[in-house]
């Protein structure tokens, strides 16, 4: 998954923009990533990839720097494709203005 990606498909938060947020806002907690433009607030698919983001961040010195920290994540490709299955299988609810499923 690349910088400008979308990894809340919902709300159309950006890969960077959560990074960006985790860097600069310094949450203690995951769950205060829904801070940031509403992540993770929807049909709930991108939870555990904001998790993955913000304990990478957790395990650095400095939170997130450049080049140092590539969590293991997804294509955008599959990343949409698994969210389809995983929306479809009853897993969540995008919210209207949603990225569509499938």
């Amino acid at each position: 998954m690349k910088p400008d990606d979308e990894l809340c498909l919902c709300f159309h938060v950006t890969r960077r923009k959560v990074e960006n947020y985790i860097r600069i806002e310094r949450p203690r907690r995951a769950a205060q990533l829904s801070d940031c433009h509403g992540a993770g607030t929807g049909c709930g698919w991108c939870r555990k990839f904001l998790e993955t983001l913000f304990h990478e961040s957790q395990s650095a010195d400095d939170p997130l720097p450049q080049a140092s920290v590539e969590p293991n994540l997804p294509s955008a490709e599959e990343y949409s494709q698994r969210r389809t299955t995983y929306v479809q299988k009853g897993g969540g609810t995008p919210p209207p203005g949603a990225t569509p499923v499938g």
